[in-house]
């Protein structure tokens, strides 16, 4: 008659007592050994949508938890040649969308059983300096929220390492990206003031290194030139809220009075731009300025604020870029594809929506000059 099976309680005992007295870590050999199967058997049950059956997992996870064992994902990159790290590099001035944006671009690559890897960047043009880091790394792919020259993503293809560019538009039509449509955005904004009977207008722009706010600026510029209308005045500001009050005195002595409208490149600026408005210059908004940011970044929906803005959908465009990059890391011979996503128009209360009520034709007045101290 042959012994009785021991029950796996019995059998990770035993084993808990071999792992102590060789004073060595457990592996999957002994989760394995335990659960009376395969090596094999026992990676299966840890990678997300492997095969395996309903027995054999339960078998593995119960002798896993008795032995307290925990997958070492650096023995598996070795096996598999994969870290399953996902580098993400996105610029500081993105501080305000960044837990959404890393929240999202998480849950969308958990899943997969990708980890996002932060690579924060204090500027656009620093992108190009950490690719040193990336290799060293030996990340899966790349999700960039930062300008990349030729030159970069040219190494991205001699390093053979996917990449999807974020909220930014490359003139290599190769890259993969997933953006919001920047330019559209700018149109829409100066459309909509425009429609209102705003006729004189100033951008408070960012960095002379961001192409985000490049286009933003660009798309106000061109809807305005259709519509026959001056050209913006444009002072360049950093993303911040001091460069919104700066920006604003600048134009306002540049123009020689208060514009009808200043549209900011992010809320941001625009915030301080309507505080500097209100409570420096005593300037009614939008009584007689309308301010206009864009991003609907939380803030800009306090009821102090409660700023005329665009949403990015950036949860949508988030769990787009995540679905991309984990397609490229699985087949990288995909043809490149771009996907543009609309910004959303959000009324708030500091821009002048309504048209003047004046007669067909009649000459639009311009406001009167304002002294700064």
């Amino acid at each position: 008659m042959s012994p009785p099976k021991r029950t796996i309680e019995a059998s990770a005992a035993s084993q808990i007592a071999e792992l102590a007295a060789q004073s060595r870590r457990v592996t999957s050999y002994d989760v394995a050994l335990v659960a009376g199967v395969s090596q094999s058997a026992v990676s299966r049950c840890f990678k997300p949508g492997a095969s395996v059956s309903k027995t054999t997992f339960a078998r593995v996870m119960k002798a896993a938890a008795l032995l307290d064992y925990v997958p070492n994902a650096a023995a598996r990159s070795l096996i598999t040649r994969r870290t399953n790290m996902v580098a993400v590099l996105i610029t500081n001035r993105a501080n305000l969308y960044y837990p959404e944006l890393l929240t999202e671009l998480s849950k969308q690559l958990t899943p997969h059983g990708k980890r996002v890897l932060l690579f924060p960047l204090a500027s656009e043009s620093e992108a190009a300096r950490v690719l040193g880091d990336l290799w060293q790394f030996q990340v899966d792919g790349v999700i960039a929220a930062a300008h990349l020259p030729a030159t970069a993503v040219a190494e991205f293809k001699r390093h053979r390492v996917p990449l999807v560019v974020f909220n930014r538009l490359l003139e290599d039509h190769s890259v993969h990206t997933v953006s919001c449509d920047h330019r559209a955005a700018g149109r829409m904004l100066a459309a909509r003031l425009a429609a209102a009977g705003h006729r004189q207008f100033g951008i408070i722009s960012g960095s002379k290194d961001s192409v985000v706010a490049i286009a933003r600026q660009q798309g106000v510029a061109e809807q305005l030139a259709e519509l026959g209308l001056p050209a913006p005045l444009v002072v360049t500001g950093e993303f911040d809220y001091h460069s919104g009050a700066t920006g604003l005195k600048t134009l306002i002595a540049r123009h020689g009075g208060i514009p009808d409208a200043i549209i900011c490149a992010n809320d941001v600026m625009a915030i301080g731009c309507l505080d500097c408005a209100r409570h420096e210059l005593g300037i009614s908004v939008p009584g007689q300025l309308s301010v206009a940011g864009l991003d609907a970044v939380e803030p800009s929906n306090w009821l102090s604020y409660n700023l005329t803005t665009l949403h990015q959908p950036m949860a949508q465009m988030a769990a787009a870029a995540a679905q991309q990059i984990c397609r490229l890391i699985e087949r990288p011979e995909l043809a490149a594809d771009r996907q543009l996503f609309d910004a959303q128009f959000i009324e708030g209360a500091t821009a002048r929506l309504q048209a003047p009520a004046t007669a067909p034709g009649a000459p639009f007045s311009l406001p009167q000059p304002l002294a700064i101290m």
